[in-house]
């Protein structure tokens, strides 16, 4: 059966549609998954001391994410504007001149933050395993990100979602024995965690944060909301990329609740590292989930920073080619400099502090604005 307007067959058409929702889906997974979630340092910081609320409120904040990502893409696709500046000066209408350049600077910020958190998730990892002070552990992944960044950026974000993919595989590997050996320590973290009367306002309030700090992502999304048939779509895309963030969010907690009880945790900045350590087949474990986290880590940051380069670089004329990789290679390494040095504040400090300071700034920019515009278009629905 073909289309009568487009004479494309209606097979093909749905195929190509249901594509587009899936891959939409994944484009938020790989966006929300990366050094600090493959450490496990992320969900331990906003979840893992809410003993068995971490394995709910990760799932409130994707639920959260998913009903404000889903609701700008419809608004992209429905209004076909697909880069973040264009949209934003669409969405927030006259208040543009304000809000879009607030939203430009949180932007920037983050792209600031993010290759330090993965620098930070690198050297942390390289430290524990090798026992090499952090601050040279952080250098030496620094310097590995430099060289790719200005020589090999481009053959890494080719190979980003085959490489998630391959780390998500080695999580699953490495968490679905350890739960199944630490299902007696699972237990009791889950018990102790209703003895000693968990906080619910609190546990609520970090699954807030953690969901507000994602919001700065609707800047990577809007461009892919291009590949919706309709807007409607982008409710189903966001569905499923839910149900994929959601199991793993729930996998990786799941697995925490095996070492939270343990009295060394506290000093662990790398909690998936001391899981694979204490649990089962740590010999086998600890170095495969060791270069799974680093490459990770390495991935983001590359892709983070080649972005922040190009960012720079479109602003400068240079009238040569050799101008140009000076221009290039100067802006790479100021970058760096700028990630290493935040990255000093250690990997823990960053995710909770840093990424909860983010959400702050995104209430006003993001949040407050959102709700207003989706009430307001309900309410104008209601009167059409």
């Amino acid at each position: 059966m073909n289309d009568s307007r487009s004479g494309i067959p209606e097979a093909k058409k749905n195929g190509s549609a249901k594509a587009a929702i899936a891959g939409v889906a994944f484009v938020w997974f790989t966006t929300h998954f990366g050094g600090g979630f493959a450490s496990g340092a992320q969900l331990y910081s906003y979840f893992g001391r809410y003993g068995a609320l971490c394995l709910v409120m990760p799932l409130l904040a994707m639920l959260y994410d998913a009903v404000f990502f889903g609701y700008a893409l419809s608004f992209a696709r429905r209004h076909q504007v697909y880069d973040y500046r264009s949209y934003n000066d669409l969405f927030y209408g006259r208040f543009a001149p304000v809000f879009s350049n607030l939203f430009e600077i949180i932007y920037l910020v983050t792209m600031c933050l993010a290759p330090a958190v993965a620098f930070a998730t690198g050297g942390a990892t390289l430290s524990a395993v090798t026992g090499m002070p952090y601050i040279v552990c952080t250098l030496l992944i620094g310097a590995f990100i430099f060289i790719i960044s200005v020589f090999g950026s481009g053959l890494v974000r080719k190979v980003s979602s085959i490489l998630s993919i391959v780390i998500i595989a080695g999580l699953m590997l490495v968490y679905l024995p350890n739960i199944a050996a630490g299902a007696g320590s699972i237990s009791s973290a889950v018990v102790s965690s209703f003895a000693s009367g968990m906080s619910l306002k609190a546990a609520l309030y970090s699954a807030f944060l953690y969901g507000t700090f994602q919001l700065i992502n609707i800047a990577v999304f809007v461009q892919h909301a291009e590949a919706f048939e309709k807007p409607g779509d982008a409710a189903k895309s966001m569905g499923a990329g839910f149900v994929v963030n959601s199991l793993m969010m729930f996998i990786v907690s799941l697995g925490l609740l095996t070492i939270t009880e343990n009295p060394e945790m506290a000093k662990q900045s790398v909690p998936t590292l001391f899981m694979v350590q204490q649990g089962v087949g740590s010999s086998f474990m600890t170095p495969v989930i060791s270069v799974l986290i680093i490459l990770g880590a390495v991935s983001t940051a590359v892709n983070m920073v080649a972005a922040m380069v190009k960012r720079i670089c479109s602003h400068i004329t240079v009238n040569n080619s050799n101008g140009s990789v000076k221009i290039t290679v100067i802006a790479a390494l100021v970058c760096c400099l700028i990630d290493f040095g935040i990255a000093q504040f250690g990997l823990l400090t960053l995710v909770q502090k840093a990424y909860s300071t983010l959400a702050y700034m995104e209430i006003p920019v993001i949040l407050i604005p959102y709700i207003i515009h989706m009430i307001h278009s309900a309410a104008s629905r209601k009167t059409a």
